[in-house]
């Protein structure tokens, strides 16, 4: 009090006021408790305890403060929360929080009984906080668990249905916390082998990767008891990204059952990412009924069906098993119902698949019919490929969100790209549509996605891939990305419209391989793919031969000494007078 007394006035109001700003905003509702030195450890020495640690000054930490609150408010509401919230105020009492391991505001910890458990490193999202608190409480009186509440309809009436639900209610169990998983050669194995985990391979230095990060944890806490979310720091973890075929960063694979893997091409969007795992994490199959048929076909772009007899155990088995291939998308429904058999004219107790696409319920894009089992491994390979060569829709818009899905699809398809103006795109899309369905309706067997595009959005990467030009819209052409070469003239020599009569043929040119094309790459650049495929392929070479690698190594450098020694004794024999030596010559 003395050393206190002794403070200049001016400078102990400004301590006083100090010290009142850096109180937390306190709400209408309720009270914040804030800890202080004195009664912190005593405080939370019993129960669990979710503190935030947080600076009156910092931009994060005003912004957080409605969300705290609100979190707060909620959670005294309950009778038994079963879980305390408080605060430390880190300008004031910042000892505390440097004990506490506090490295950046808002900070929020875990507590259990005084001892220390996590630090919260999600989104700073009102559900997921609500979701991570109800994870980790522990009521006094906790209520009897509920039924587990299953989607009506969800599995087929088959005799594999038992088997099916049980499936799915394992998988209800993954991801208790809402947390991100970080793996490494030790848990990696064990992890996937339990399926259904959804990774990001990253590099720490990597720009989009830590753009990604956060969002990569919000979806983790989305995912809560639904779908394993992890991640491989490949920085620390190198052999193991190479193991798993990662070829840059960030790298998303789903790891499906029986250690089937696929890599995600899609939008790196917290809501695009949210889509794909809510497919995946759902049942692989659902039943239909027919009076559900114009909903589902109004709301998806594709669906298959899969028409069976109840008694085609063998079948239905194998063909729920090739559709985890599908991870989920389209999805995927089985049906009995002969109203399905006589809608479609297929002969009843058919096994069927259907590839229902453009929202049009009259007729399949394609059909796959097994008369028996598949017994060969090529023959479930066949099916696994005609699934996942029909899951695209017959058109859509070629955007940056499904670019990778569209252009680099597993089998390889020609994709028709119309780009259009802004103003002129309705009209376009209308005419693309109908060529698909013409195209369709042909029956033909090359594999086609036809798209627009927006020219006054992608116009620079149009013109630079395609020579398209502004002026000459709308603008067919035919692209076979996995060769990256194009086609804009018909057989006929003129430029493709877009048209049947110009496009059809072209496309046929194309997939037989009569047509002529232009290369979307430059010289420089095809030189510089080519150069690259060809030290891939020494690397991959080196990797699953090292023996040979080794063996080849060892000759070369034998060879090589073999060499400079006679070099290097040619040179000796030189500097002596060599064949010029008085005692060596016959004259």
């Amino acid at each position: 009090m003395l050393a206190f007394a002794r403070l200049p006035f001016s400078l102990l109001v400004s301590s006083l006021i100090l010290a009142c700003t850096a109180l937390p905003v306190q709400s209408s509702q309720t009270e914040l408790l804030v800890l202080t030195p004195d009664n912190f450890q005593s405080t939370i020495a019993h129960g669990v305890w979710f503190i935030e640690h947080f600076s009156p000054y910092c931009h994060h930490c005003k912004a957080f403060a409605p969300t705290w609150t609100e979190l707060v408010e909620a959670n005294e509401k309950k009778a038994d929360p079963g879980i305390h919230l408080a605060q430390v105020n880190c300008a004031v009492h910042g000892d505390l929080c440097g004990k506490n391991g506090v490295t950046g505001y808002p900070q929020m910890n875990l507590y259990k009984d005084g001892k220390y458990l996590e630090t919260f490193k999600q989104s700073r999202d009102i559900d997921i906080l609500t979701k991570y608190i109800a994870a980790h409480a522990e009521p006094r009186n906790p209520p009897a668990p509920e039924p587990t509440a299953k989607t009506e309809n969800v599995v087929p009436l088959t005799a594999e249905k038992d088997e099916l639900v049980e499936e799915i209610a394992t998988r209800e169990n993954v991801n208790p916390h809402g947390i991100v998983l970080s793996l490494d050669e030790k848990n990696f194995q064990e992890t996937i082998d339990k399926g259904h985990v959804f990774v990001k391979f990253f590099a720490p230095w990597c720009g989009h990767c830590k753009k990604l990060a956060p969002i990569w944890s919000q979806l983790g806490g989305l995912m809560q008891h639904k779908l394993t979310l992890a991640e491989v720091d490949c920085e620390a973890h190198n052999a193991l990204c190479r193991k798993e075929g990662v070829t840059g960063y960030p790298m998303l694979q789903y790891y499906g059952d029986k250690n089937t893997r696929t890599e995600y091409t899609g939008g790196r969007k917290l809501e695009q990412l949210k889509a794909f795992a809510e497919k995946v994490s759902g049942p692989g199959v659902q039943e239909l009924k027919f009076g559900e048929l114009e909903t589902r076909i109004a709301e998806y772009p594709v669906l298959y069906l899969f028409l069976h007899s109840p008694n085609d155990k063998a079948i239905f088995r194998q063909v729920i098993e090739a559709s985890n291939a599908l991870f989920g998308s389209p999805p995927f429904y089985t049906s009995t119902s002969a109203s399905f058999y006589d809608h479609y004219n297929i002969q009843p107790g058919t096994a069927a698949i259907l590839a229902l696409k453009d929202h049009d319920a009259s007729a399949p894009a394609a059909v796959y019919t097994l008369s028996r089992p598949v017994s060969t491994h090529a023959e479930r390979q066949e099916l696994v490929d005609w699934l996942l060569r029909n899951r695209l829709p017959g058109a859509l818009e070629l955007d940056s969100d499904n670019f990778q899905d569209i252009m680099n699809a597993p089998h390889k398809p020609l994709v028709v790209i119309a780009a259009t103006s802004q103003s002129d795109k309705e009209r376009t899309a209308k005419e693309v549509t109908e060529m698909a369905r013409k195209w369709r309706d042909m029956k033909e067997q090359a594999p086609v996605v036809f798209t627009w595009m927006d020219a006054d959005k992608w116009g620079t990467w149009l013109k630079s891939m395609y020579g398209i030009k502004a002026s000459h819209l709308p603008r067919p052409i035919v692209a076979n990305h996995s060769r990256l070469v194009y086609y804009d003239v018909d057989p006929f020599g003129e430029t493709v419209k877009l048209t049947s009569a110009s496009l059809f043929p072209t496309i046929n040119g194309a997939a037989r391989g009569t047509l002529s094309y232009k290369h979307s790459e430059n010289i420089i650049e095809r030189l510089a793919r080519y150069l690259n495929d060809k030290l891939v392929a020494i690397e991959k070479y080196v990797v699953n031969n090292p023996w040979h690698t080794a063996f080849f190594v060892v000759i070369g450098m034998v060879g090589l000494g073999l060499g400079v020694k006679r070099i290097l004794a040619e040179s000796e024999d030189a500097r002596e007078g060599g064949y010029l030596r008085k005692g060596d010559r016959v004259d």
